[in-house]
C-alpha cells in the first residue's frame, strides 16, 4: 500500500497493479478495484499511461475561463468610464425591487450556476465538500459584487442589488451541484478513466480540452453561420418573394474549412489514437449543431430559424473534413507545422479579408431585443477571434512533448 501513496506516477497494467491517488481513502480503493478490472480490455498502446497529478487543472481552466466571460459580460462595452457619484452602501440600501425585470433576474441566476459548478469541482480537488462550496459560494459573491461595483463608474450599465443576490444564488446553486457530483462514481471514477483512455494524460492536454470547450461555445451562437465568423444580417422578405441567389462566398467557406480544421488538428494533439479524430469530431459538431438549433428556434424569428446553416458552411464543413483525414496520416512534427500554418491563415482571413460585422447587425434577427443578447454576441465575436491565439500557444507548450 506504501507504493500507491505517491505525488507523481506511472500507471503500468501489465503488473497489474495500478497506482492512484484520491484524497478518499475509500474511493482510492474503488479505483484501484475498477482499474483492475479494466486492465485486460485496454489496447497494448494504452498498457502505460502516465498520470502527472491527481487534481486535474481542467477544471480550473474552465472556471477562470467562465471567470472571464462574466467579466466581459458585465463590463461590455468597456468604455465611458466616469466617476457618477455612487455610493456602493447606497447600491446595497436600496429596495430590493427597485429595478427588478424578470428576465434580468432569471439571466443573472442562470449565469452564475455554470460558475458556482465549476468553481465547487475545481475546489473540491484540493479540499473537504463544506469548505470548498463555502469558499466557491464566497467566490461567487465576490465576482458578483466586483461586477456591480465597477458597473457604477459605466454609465451604460445599472449597478444592483438585485443583480448581487440572483448572482450568489445561481452561484450557490452550482457549487452544491458540485459538492452532489463530485463524490459520484460515474464522475469520479468512469469519466475520468474514460478520459485517460482517450485523451493524453499530461499537464498540457488539460488546456487544450479547455480549448475545446472555448471552441464549442463560441460556434453555437445561431445569429453566426455554422462554423463561421460573419453575423448574418438578412432581412425579413415577403412570403413567396422571388429572391435572387446571392453569389457563393468562397472566402467565407475557406474560413469555415480552416475553422474545423484547427479544431480537428488540436483534436489530434490531443488523442492518445488518431483514428479517433472523425468519430470525436463529428461528435463535437452534432453538439454544436443540435445547440445552435435550439438556440435559433428559442432565439430568432421564425424566417431565421435555419440561415446559419448556408451553402458555405456545408461546403466548407466537407472540405475541412477531407483535409483533416489526410492531415491526420503526417508526422507529429509536420502535423504540428500544418496546425500552425492553418491558425495563421484563418487569422488571415478572419482580421484581414471577411469583416465580421458589428454584433448589433444581427440584432433584426432576435425574436427579443434585450441587452444581454447584444452582449452575447460581441462574446461569441471575442471568443472566435480570440481562440487562435490561445492555440498558437498551446501548440507551442506542447512543441517539445
Amino acid at each position: 500500500m506504501q507504493q500507491i501513496i505517491r505525488e507523481q506516477l506511472i500507471i503500468k497494467v501489465d503488473s497489474p497493479l495500478i497506482l492512484f491517488i484520491h484524497p478518499s481513502a475509500i474511493l482510492r480503493y474503488y479505483i484501484c478495484v475498477f482499474a483492475l478490472q479494466e486492465s485486460d480490455k485496454l489496447d497494448p498502446a494504452m498498457r502505460e499511461i502516465p498520470v502527472t497529478s491527481p487534481r486535474p487543472r481542467l477544471r480550473t481552466y474552465l472556471a477562470a475561463g467562465y471567470a472571464l466571460l462574466i467579466v466581459y459580460a458585465s463590463l461590455s462595452p468597456f468604455t465611458g468610464w466616469q466617476e457618477q457619484g455612487l455610493e456602493f452602501s447606497a447600491v446595497l440600501a436600496a429596495p430590493l425591487l427597485q429595478a427588478y425585470t424578470l428576465s434580468d433576474a432569471v439571466v443573472n441566476l442562470l449565469a452564475y450556476i455554470p460558475f458556482g459548478l465549476l468553481l465547487g469541482l475545481a475546489l473540491r480537488a484540493h479540499f473537504g465538500a463544506g469548505l470548498s462550496a463555502l469558499l466557491a459560494t464566497l467566490g461567487g459573491v465576490v465576482l458578483s459584487a466586483t461586477m456591480e461595483y465597477t458597473q457604477m463608474y459605466l454609465p451604460v450599465r445599472t449597478s444592483s442589488n438585485l443583480d448581487l443576490l440572483t448572482n450568489s444564488i445561481g452561484a450557490l446553486a452550482g457549487v452544491l451541484l458540485a459538492v452532489s457530483i463530485a463524490p459520484r462514481a460515474w464522475f469520479a471514477l468512469h469519466l475520468r478513466h474514460w478520459r485517460m483512455r482517450l485523451f493524453h494524460a499530461d499537464a498540457s492536454m488539460d488546456f487544450g480540452l479547455a480549448l475545446v470547450a472555448l471552441w464549442m461555445f463560441a460556434q453555437v451562437n445561431p445569429s453566426l453561420p455554422m462554423l463561421g465568423n460573419v453575423f448574418i444580417s438578412e432581412v425579413a422578405r415577403p412570403p413567396f418573394a422571388v429572391v435572387q441567389p446571392e453569389p457563393f462566398n468562397w472566402v467565407e467557406s475557406v474560413a469555415v474549412a480552416l475553422n474545423l480544421m484547427m479544431m480537428g488538428m488540436l483534436l489530434l494533439t490531443l488523442l492518445r489514437q488518431r483514428r479517433h479524430v472523425v468519430n470525436v469530431l463529428l461528435l463535437i459538431l452534432c453538439a454544436v449543431a443540435l445547440t445552435k438549433f435550439v438556440a435559433a428556434a428559442v432565439l430568432l424569428k421564425s424566417w431565421a430559424l435555419l440561415l446559419w446553416l448556408n451553402s458555405e458552411a456545408i461546403f466548407g464543413t466537407f472540405t475541412g473534413v477531407l483535409l483533416l483525414l489526410a492531415a491526420g496520416r503526417l508526422p507529429r512534427v509536420q502535423l504540428l507545422f500544418c496546425a500552425v500554418c492553418a491558425v495563421l491563415a484563418y487569422l488571415s482571413l478572419a482580421h484581414g479579408l471577411l469583416d465580421s460585422g458589428a454584433p448589433s447587425a444581427a440584432m433584426r434577427l432576435y425574436q427579443w431585443h434585450y441587452g444581454h443578447l447584444l452582449t452575447y454576441n460581441g462574446l461569441s465575436q471575442t471568443v472566435a477571434l480570440v481562440f487562435p491565439f490561445l492555440m498558437l500557444g498551446y501548440l507551442w507548450r506542447i512543441r517539445n512533448r
